[in-house]
C-alpha cells in the first residue's frame, strides 16, 4: 500500500509544483515537460500510460477525450485567463499513479481557491467536480458494481445539467501493473468495485456547447469497508 501512496504523492506534489509556476506565456510543452521532470526527479521511473507522464491540455482543448496512443500536445501558449487540466501518469517499478487536475488562471495568476474563481462557468464546473467526488464516496459500498457506479453517477452528471465527455463514457479504471488489463468503470462491468485494489475516478464534464470541459481525478480503495482517496 506504501508504495502506492507514495507514487500517488508524487503526482500530487507534481501538480501542487506547477500550480506555482504557470503563468501567462508560458507553452504547454514546456509545462508537460517540466512536470515530467518533476516527477522523474520526485521518485517516478517512468510513465506507464503510452509512455506520456502528462497529457496537457488549455482552453478550448479542455473539453477534449483521446486515447493516449493518438495525444499529442499542443504548441500553445497560457493567456491571462485560462483553464489548464493536466492529467499525470507516473510509476515506479510497475507501480502506478493516475492524478488529474483542472486549473483556473484569472488575470494572470493560478485561482487556488474554487470559490474565488469569477468565471461563473469555470467556478460551477469546477463545484460540480468536488460534488461528483463527494457523490461517489455516499454512494458506493463494498457490494455497488463498477456498471451500478456508471449509472448512477452518469445519471447525476445529467440530472445536473452536465455532459460526459469521455470518448467511452466511463468514469474511471482499476489500476494493475499492465495497462492492457484495466477494467472500467462502464456499462456491463458487473465486478464489484471492491474486487480490485485500487481504481481511479476521474469524470470528465462540461455542460451542452460549452467549450471547457473539467477533469479531477483521485485513486480511490476500501479500508473497513469505507471509501477513501489514496
Amino acid at each position: 500500500h506504501m508504495k502506492y501512496k507514495n507514487i500517488q504523492r508524487v503526482a500530487k506534489e507534481t501538480i501542487s509544483y506547477i500550480q506555482t509556476i504557470i503563468k501567462p506565456d508560458m507553452n504547454l510543452l514546456d509545462i508537460r515537460r517540466l512536470c515530467e521532470e518533476k516527477m522523474l526527479s520526485l521518485g517516478a521511473d517512468s510513465f506507464w500510460y503510452w509512455n506520456i507522464g502528462a497529457f496537457v491540455f488549455s482552453g478550448d482543448e479542455t473539453t477534449i477525450s483521446v486515447s493516449g496512443r493518438k495525444y499529442i500536445t499542443s504548441d500553445r501558449f497560457i493567456s491571462n485567463n485560462d483553464i489548464i487540466t493536466i492529467d499525470l501518469s507516473p510509476q515506479n517499478n510497475k507501480i502506478w499513479g493516475d492524478y488529474a487536475r483542472t486549473i483556473i488562471i484569472e488575470n494572470g495568476k493560478v485561482v487556488d481557491c474554487i470559490d474565488k474563481i469569477q468565471n461563473n462557468e469555470w467556478r460551477n464546473g469546477l463545484l460540480m467536480e468536488e460534488r461528483l467526488h463527494k457523490e461517489l464516496i455516499a454512494f458506493v459500498t463494498p457490494q455497488t458494481t463498477f456498471e451500478e457506479l456508471y449509472l448512477h453517477i452518469n445519471d447525476f452528471i445529467t440530472d445536473n445539467g452536465f455532459i460526459n465527455l469521455d470518448f467511452m463514457g466511463n468514469l474511471g479504471h482499476s489500476i494493475v501493473k499492465n495497462k492492457d488489463e484495466r477494467v472500467y468503470t462502464e456499462k456491463g462491468n458487473h465486478l464489484l468495485l471492491s474486487s480490485v485494489d485500487y481504481f481511479t475516478f476521474e469524470p470528465h464534464i462540461s455542460i451542452p456547447n460549452s467549450k471547457y470541459g473539467y477533469k479531477k481525478e483521485n485513486i480511490y480503495y476500501f479500508f473497513n469497508g469505507k471509501l477513501v482517496e489514496l
